[in-house]
């Protein structure tokens, strides 16, 4: 198992040898129970790298990629309204609940590692869709963690199922 390490304090994350700069939610980190829906805070933790999501026609994976993948199209979406029964899900748009779309005009989302926080099950208002993606600008998240493209491309090829990453 292999740990990607994001030090809050120093916006960095560490794998193996290698310092990434990073950055994280608008609203600074925060201990994983204290995590409210859409408080802009990074939760504090150890989280599972579950899988890839790729843009087409904008990114797409290395043939050494050893993680779980799909593609994303228009229809993909995934649900941050805590009063959906599929709250921090991947849903289908339309969707009859509050939902982020994945596709975006930004290239935040060519590239999005679905960490597993809140996710099993998940629990009601405790925060959604906290993914590791495409750093824009070097602004600030809304509580995700984010990197630049060329260091996602460099990084991703290296990870492995297990692999977690842990917020400190």
């Amino acid at each position: 198992m292999n740990i990607l390490r994001v030090d809050t304090d120093a916006l960095t994350l560490t794998f193996n040898k290698q310092v990434i700069a990073c950055t994280i939610g608008r609203s600074g980190p925060c201990p994983a129970q204290q995590k409210q829906e859409g408080d802009g805070h990074t939760p504090l933790g150890k989280w599972p790298i579950r899988a890839v999501l790729f843009r087409p026609g904008r990114s797409g994976p290395s043939p050494q990629l050893k993680l779980p993948w799909r593609w994303i199209g228009a229809q993909d979406g995934w649900s941050d309204d805590p009063s959906d029964p599929s709250y921090n899900r991947p849903v289908r748009l339309p969707h009859s609940f509050s939902a982020e779309t994945l596709i975006r005009d930004d290239p935040l989302y060519d590239i999005i590692v679905i960490l597993g926080h809140n996710d099993t099950p998940p629990a009601i208002s405790k925060g959604s869709a906290i993914f590791f993606h495409i750093c824009y600008e070097k602004k600030a998240t809304e509580g995700c963690v984010a990197i630049a493209r060329g260091a996602m491309d460099s990084l991703l090829p290296k990870l492995r199922p297990g692999d977690v990453m842990e917020i400190v």
